[in-house]
C-alpha cells in the first residue's frame, strides 16, 4: 500500500547552505512520521559555496529523486511545476552593509524625488502661477513666500505619506504598500523569466 506524501512549493526559496534537502525546498506533509522524517532529508542539490545565485528547479526532477528513494511513495503536489531555489552567503548580511546599503538608497531616492519636483516645477513654472492666482485673488503684490507655497509644499509631503501607506515603520493601513507591490512584481517577473529562459534552454539542447 501506498504512502501519500503532501508536497507544496513556493515559486522562490531561499537557502544559505550547500547541501539543499527536500524540506529546505518544500512544505511536507504526511501520514506517516517515518517516511516524513526520511523525505525531509532526502537531499536534492549540492550547490558549490561560490556560486550563489539564483537556479531554476522543475519539480519533476525533484519527485524522481522521491520515487528513486521509496517507490512506494505517492507525491500530491501544490504550486508551481517548477521554482527558483536563490542561494545566498550567510555572511552577506552584515549589518555594516545592509546599513550602508539602505543609506546609499535612501540618499539616491531623496536627492531624486528632490530633483524630479524641482523639475517639474520649473517646467510648468508653478512661480509663475501662484503669483497670478496669488495677485488675482487677494490683488496684493505677490512676495513668493505665500500660503499657496506653504499648503503646496505640506500638500507633497502628505500625499507622498499617504500614497506610499507608509511613514517610518507604520502603516496608515493594513494594505502592501505600492513599493511593495512593485517589488513584488518585479520579483515575480524575474522568476518567470528565470524559468522561461531555463525551459528554452532545455528544449533548444533536446
Amino acid at each position: 500500500m501506498s504512502t501519500v506524501l503532501y508536497m507544496q512549493t513556493d515559486k522562490n526559496i531561499r537557502v544559505n547552505h550547500t547541501d539543499v534537502c527536500l524540506q529546505d525546498v518544500a512544505a511536507l506533509s504526511c501520514s506517516d512520521p517515518h517516511v516524513l522524517a526520511r523525505m525531509q532529508a532526502l537531499k536534492i542539490c549540492t550547490i558549490r559555496e561560490e556560486q550563489y545565485g539564483r537556479y531554476p528547479v522543475a519539480v519533476s526532477d525533484v519527485l524522481k529523486k522521491i520515487q528513486k528513494e521509496d517507490p512506494s511513495v505517492e507525491v500530491t503536489h501544490i504550486g508551481e511545476p517548477n521554482f527558483i531555489l536563490t542561494f545566498e552567503s550567510a555572511g552577506d548580511k552584515s549589518r555594516w552593509k545592509s546599513m550602508i546599503k539602505v543609506i546609499f538608497v535612501c540618499l539616491v531616492t531623496f536627492f531624486g524625488t528632490a530633483f524630479s519636483i524641482m523639475t517639474f516645477n520649473t517646467d510648468v513654472d508653478l512661480p509663475g502661477l501662484f503669483e497670478n492666482i496669488y495677485e488675482s485673488f487677494t490683488g496684493m503684490p505677490y512676495t513668493g513666500i505665500t500660503i499657496l507655497e506653504i499648503s503646496y509644499s505640506i500638500g507633497i509631503g502628505l500625499g507622498a505619506v499617504f500614497f506610499f501607506n507608509h511613514f517610518g515603520k507604520r502603516k496608515i493601513t493594513q494594505d502592501p504598500t505600492p513599493m511593495e507591490v512593485e517589488m513584488r512584481t518585479y520579483e515575480d517577473s524575474v522568476d518567470t523569466t528565470i524559468i522561461e529562459q531555463q525551459e528554452r534552454k532545455s528544449q533548444g539542447q533536446s
